[in-house]
């Protein structure tokens, strides 16, 4: 069993290495805005709208 023993600072550093990197991939990550695409299907809607009302009219 003292064969297999395992550095568990080895394990600690890599986990921070990941972590340091995660954040760092995430935070240089371009946010989207929600707002484009709820514009999108408001303007949407409001073009179908004006149709119809043409073609009832």
């Amino acid at each position: 069993m003292s064969d297999q023993h395992i550095d568990p600072a080895g394990n600690t550093q890599q986990f921070r290495a990941f972590a340091e990197r995660s954040e760092k991939e995430s935070a240089a990550a371009p946010k989207r805005s929600a707002a484009l695409p709820i514009i999108a299907v408001v303007l949407a809607v409001a073009i179908v709208g004006v149709i119809a009302y043409m073609l009832l009219v």
